[in-house]
């Protein structure tokens, strides 16, 4: 579970009586999804004929264009993580991230998901390489946008601990 008990308004929407607006949530869904497909690879080198991680990532971006309901984006994020079931290890991890970053539309702090298990992806493919959660995360913080950049590394900084502590570590 990476949802804290108690839930920071601005990671909620207006709708629900947070302070999030729906541009800014479509931009974190955007950058959930560019955490998620970076590390794609790992899941489609070892299952290159499941589409459905793939899939998650599209739902995202989709969800984010106003093209797919967050019901429809939600669900196709619940097919990527099925595909994880089975698998260990940086495929499973990167179809756990996929299937996030897909969920972002429902509850935006997946985003911390899709970023927390691309992070774990890249340290399960390069277990010699101590640095290389690191040079995930800032990759990836590379990516936010100016308007959520502060929103996502205060987001960070708070809920570490329950996201394996791969962000400020």
């Amino acid at each position: 579970m990476i949802l804290p008990k108690v839930r920071d308004p601005r990671m909620v929407t207006v709708r629900r009586g947070g302070t999030l607006t729906d541009e800014d949530h479509q931009l974190i869904a955007l950058w959930a999804a560019a955490c998620a497909e970076h590390v794609l690879g790992y899941f489609e080198r070892e299952q290159p004929d499941d589409p459905r991680p793939r899939d998650a990532i599209a739902a995202a971006r989709a969800w984010a264009r106003g093209d797919m309901a967050m019901m429809q984006a939600r669900a196709v994020g619940g097919h990527a993580m099925g595909a994880a079931r089975f698998l260990t290890g940086a495929a499973r991890f990167a179809a756990y991230s996929a299937g996030q970053a897909a969920c972002v539309g429902h509850v935006a702090e997946h985003d911390l998901g899709a970023a927390a298990y691309a992070i774990k992806a890249t340290r399960s493919a390069r277990p010699e390489d101590p640095a290389a959660g690191r040079v995930e995360r800032d990759w990836q913080r590379d990516q936010l946008a100016g308007p959520i950049r502060q929103l996502v590394l205060d987001d960070q900084t708070q809920r570490d601990a329950i996201c394996w502590s791969v962000f400020c570590g």
